[in-house]
């Protein structure tokens, strides 16, 4: 199935269910009106990170089911895969073949060698100082290979999580043979994770680095276009850098929108969130809540300094079961840029805010995407990221196909999957229509028309109650 402007759902291959074909019940038992895509987080063989360090991308991890399973899903509802461009698992053939042959390797080419990439075999503490990086020291694994020698690999994120030479042939016939792989199993948008961070240049951030960080754009669009898919790159960072994208004509994500509206319900104030609204682009998908935590950094020069820093507070003061610890080094957390929490809860479990949340995030601009506990209203799993010391697991709660029949029942999650289907089904929230929003002390008023179709969301960012016309 190609794209189409309804709302995207996002889970893991087990998470509602046990497997893609449990998952797939459950929605058409429960939600075939209002889900009409599925983003199905990395379900290829992974080594750590929760999918994110994929082994291989030529086969689904047996525990979720078969690519039967995806092309089953896909007949129903549009589908997006992610595609990790940065790196690739430290437990890959590709990887462990060059351990074990090192410079006779076929995939030497895949990895970068500080002996090679920097100029005398190490950075200066200059160049590692302005590296955009996750790690309080330069980006790198000691890997020890069969031979008994040691050399320093790049490695942004996790020593699972090898970054891949993105400028070398070898591993941009490995990207083009993956992405046509991928549509040919159903992949109507392909996710591009950690994008911004592929292209390395001694000397830079190695953070979008212009041009080339467009010429692999450009490259990996026209792969996945010549085959009818579309191509979504993921950065978090200042919103200038979607913007940019944007106006490129790429579809972008807007993780501005989350922390907008939480500081819109805590302040009873939507003059920010008017003017980030008025401004963002129609083609891109917009999130309240992800497989991650909520981003700050994406808000930087939308919300002046001293109204983050006083959103933040409000998220761990307001609410509930938010900790400062959850998002800290204790639970395997180095993202400052991140408060580890379900909407839901940022939202004090508040029914009247948290649907009022979700209307907002309906009118936006864009394709909404909706997180798999977002739509069924969770609260923060602190037993489940106790278990794991994950800070991100507070929001990755499994459930059952019996829990989500019973979660139904809830007025909140019957009431969200109403707007769900309003925004699916009506058509003043077409892409090629217009939004208009007046935001006046704390009410807020925002109209979508298309053609001679208007929808307009009244509300009051004081009570939280709001009307639909």
């Amino acid at each position: 199935m190609k794209l189409e402007n309804k709302i995207m759902l996002i889970t893991y291959a087990d998470s509602m269910g046990s497997n893609i074909n449990e998952l797939h019940t459950v929605l058409n038992k429960h939600y075939s009106k209002a889900v009409g895509g599925v983003h199905i987080l990395p379900f290829f063989p992974s080594s750590a990170d929760r999918g994110f360090a994929p082994m291989r991308y030529d086969k689904v991890d047996e525990s979720f089911g078969t690519f039967e399973d995806i092309d089953s899903l896909g007949k129903d509802y549009y589908l997006m895969f992610d595609f990790m461009v940065n790196h690739i698992s430290a437990q890959s053939e590709y990887f462990k073949d060059y351990l074990a042959k090192k410079d006779k390797s076929e995939y030497k080419d895949f990895f970068i060698t500080y002996k090679d990439f920097w100029e005398g075999g190490e950075p200066t503490q200059e160049q590692v100082d302005i590296i955009y990086k996750r790690k309080p020291r330069a980006p790198y694994i000691e890997a020890e290979f069969a031979d008994g020698s040691r050399e320093k690999v790049w490695c942004t994120f996790c020593e699972e999580q090898i970054d891949l030479d993105v400028t070398k042939e070898k591993t941009r016939e490995f990207i083009k043979n993956t992405l046509i792989d991928m549509c040919s199993h159903g992949a109507s948008v392909i996710r591009l994770d950690a994008f911004a961070y592929a292209v390395k240049k001694a000397g830079t951030s190695c953070f979008f680095i212009e041009p080339d960080i467009w010429e692999l754009l450009y490259e990996i669009e026209e792969i996945v276009k010549s085959r009818g898919g579309e191509i979504l790159p993921e950065i978090h960072e200042h919103y200038t850098i979607p913007m940019k994208i944007a106006d490129k004509g790429f579809w972008v994500y807007d993780f501005a929108l989350p922390v907008m509206v939480l500081h819109a319900l805590y302040n009873h104030t939507g003059e920010y969130l008017k003017k980030w609204l008025d401004m963002c682009p129609m083609k891109q998908f917009t999130t309240l809540d992800t497989h991650d935590g909520i981003g700050i950094v994406d808000v930087k020069d939308l919300l002046p300094d001293e109204e983050i820093e006083k959103v933040k507070e409000q998220m761990y003061s307001q609410g509930a079961n938010v900790k400062k610890i959850y998002s800290s080094e204790a639970y395997n957390n180095l993202d400052i840029y991140q408060v580890n929490t379900t909407y839901y809860s940022a939202l004090g479990n508040n029914d009247r805010s948290y649907l009022l949340a979700r209307a907002i995030q309906f009118f936006a601009p864009g394709i909404p995407q909706v997180y798999y506990v977002g739509m069924l209203a969770g609260s923060n799993d602190t037993e489940l990221m106790e278990r794991t010391k994950n800070g991100r697991d507070i929001n990755r709660h499994y459930y059952t196909a019996e829990d989500i029949d019973k979660e139904q029942e809830r007025p909140v999650v019957s009431d969200l999957k109403k707007l769900m289907e309003l925004r699916n089904s009506h058509p003043a929230f077409s892409l090629e229509g217009s939004i208009s929003v007046e935001a006046k002390g704390d009410k807020l008023v925002i109209t979508r028309s298309c053609g001679d179709s208007r929808i307009t969301l009244s509300a009051n960012l004081t009570d939280y109650s709001f009307t639909i016309e």
